[in-house]
């Protein structure tokens, strides 16, 4: 089976297809994201289409732990969907995470063009797994009016 070139895929999904959002913007200007699971800024754009590249990285949260879940596509697997991600789950603080993302999208010439967005995503996605702190919230130690007695 022959595979179909990612600029063609564009030109045919970049104005219509089922993850396309449309809102407005300033005046008429209209913005375009999209809710692809590929898609590290989540903007309708080749560049970060996770639809007409072949190589793509997402990060998102696994399960209810702490733990993200960074996975890349492999070129060779484009017609076997189950077989189509490499998948590595990231249980370790945040400066490990932040080594092995850089070196598995940049260092190691998989698409270096998506290291910022690769690090910003896993920076939105760890702020939010983590926990507020619970407990005894501390009184305003600031002077309190005294009412005086009768």
């Amino acid at each position: 089976m022959a595979t179909v070139p990612g600029p063609l895929i564009w030109e045919m999904v970049k104005k219509n297809n089922s993850f396309l959002v449309k809102e407005f913007g300033r005046g008429t200007a209209s913005v375009q994201f999209s809710k692809e699971s590929n898609n590290l800024y989540n903007l309708n754009s080749y560049k970060h289409s996770g639809l007409a590249n072949k190589k793509t990285v997402t990060i998102q949260p696994e399960g209810k732990s702490q733990s993200v879940l960074l996975a890349t596509t492999k070129t060779k697997k484009q017609n076997k969907p189950v077989a189509l991600f490499h998948k590595s789950l990231m249980k370790k603080e945040f400066r490990r995470m932040v080594n092995a993302v850089s070196n598995q999208v940049a260092d190691n010439y998989y698409r270096p063009d998506l290291k910022h967005a690769a690090l910003s995503r896993l920076s939105a996605v760890h702020r939010s797994l983590k926990v507020a702190k619970s407990g005894v919230k501390r009184r305003n130690r600031q002077a309190v009016k005294v009412t005086g007695r009768k």
